[in-house]
């Protein structure tokens, strides 16, 4: 709707915790069709132009200038449609070709509410068509009494409290924006001399052992943004594997994103630093670990040659800045990757309508 007084445009709107990430979650049927006149709504909505969105609802972080678009099912064998959309309010750019586990989390509570997905008595089991990626997530989400539970036993690092479980599984993670597990055809490659791991499940990384560049691997999150030189060998490593990935804009894309590996230090099987790319997460992106536990599967990767022999079915648990992650891998009937488990919680924050400018800054504005 549009606010005659002021002209403000009025969007319907569910603000929620998915994971460890946060943001408003969109019905398409209440966004335009038309792909650039919906990211100038969103860049609007979110507070673009400045780093903490302070004319918006982002969250100043990564983790939290996310935005998921859901509607109905356009691919067989799916309930609903999710198209997820990481908004770089600084520069103003909206970029849909990465995918989010975290934000999918909230994805089946939306869909079962909004009236896209009748709710079960019991468990409601909501097959999600990522339209980033083109792959099926199936979610298992607890409804008791046929409406969704948000409270619960469950817990997961970075997420204060206990929630309902939600059970995520992805069924054939293998090429999610490639079409290929191993992109450059090699288990490792080598970058300015440095051996690397280019492999896309879920979502496309670059691996790396972090004593390789100088680091443990154990470091503090922030202690990485200051570290200027340390970030722009990474963004250069990063850029190279994506063009060799098949991304030659890399530099100008979220993917493929960077993870730093180390031994486990608290009984895991890996310690990760995930970098988004620019900044550390503050615990582990879900399809970051599905492509990494993925990678442990596959002979001479870097992530493999730390880990050693491992048999499915098995789960790899990461040790991350807020904790620990564990996921479940599973092998798949003909499938290229194995299906990857992962146990998420999410909470519905708040609903209403959001208003966004009838324009958005300029860029020229945005970089003044």
């Amino acid at each position: 709707m549009i606010n005659s007084m002021n002209r403000q445009i009025g969007i319907p709107c569910v603000m929620m915790r998915g994971g460890t990430s946060r943001g408003p979650f969109f019905l398409a049927s209440d966004l335009p069709a038309r792909p650039a006149e919906r990211d100038a709504l969103l860049l609007s909505v979110m507070g673009a132009g400045n780093d903490l969105g302070i004319d918006g609802i982002g969250g100043g972080n990564p983790l939290t200038s996310k935005v998921a678009i859901v509607g109905p099912a356009t691919r067989a064998g799916a309930d609903v449609d999710y198209l997820f959309a990481q908004v770089r309010v600084q520069e103003g750019v909206v970029d849909t070709s990465p995918n989010c586990g975290n934000m999918l989390a909230a994805v089946g509570p939306f869909a079962i509410e909004s009236g896209l997905v009748p709710a079960a008595n019991g468990v409601t089991v909501v097959r999600i068509h990522n339209v980033n990626t083109g792959k099926l997530i199936e979610a298992r989400i607890q409804t008791p009494g046929g409406q969704v539970a948000y409270e619960g036993e469950a817990v997961i690092d970075g997420v204060p409290g206990t929630a309902a479980p939600i059970h995520l599984a992805f069924l054939d993670a293998a090429g999610a924006n490639t079409g290929r597990l191993l992109p450059t055809g090699s288990p490792v490659d080598l970058i300015d001399g440095i051996a690397v791991s280019c492999v896309d499940a879920a979502i496309p990384v670059m691996l790396v052992r972090a004593a390789d560049l100088g680091k443990t691997g154990y470091e503090a999150v922030d202690s990485f943004r200051s570290d200027r030189e340390f970030m722009a060998r990474l963004e250069a490593l990063r850029v190279e594997a994506g063009r060799r990935m098949g991304f030659p804009n890399a530099a100008g894309m979220v993917i493929p994103k960077p993870v730093l590996l180390a031994p486990p230090t608290r009984g895991g099987t890996l310690t990760v630093r995930y970098f988004m790319p620019h900044d550390c997460h503050r615990a582990m992106a879900i399809t970051g670990a599905v492509a990494t536990a993925t990678a442990c599967t596959i002979p001479e990767t870097v992530a493999a040659a730390l880990v050693g022999r491992f048999t499915m079915p098995g789960d790899i648990t990461f040790e991350h800045p807020a904790g620990r992650l564990t996921v479940r891998l599973e092998a798949g009937d003909g499938q290229s990757a194995p299906t990857a488990g992962i146990l998420r919680t999410a909470r519905r924050l708040f609903e209403g309508t959001v208003f966004a400018r009838p324009s958005t800054p300029s860029r020229t504005a945005m970089a003044a």
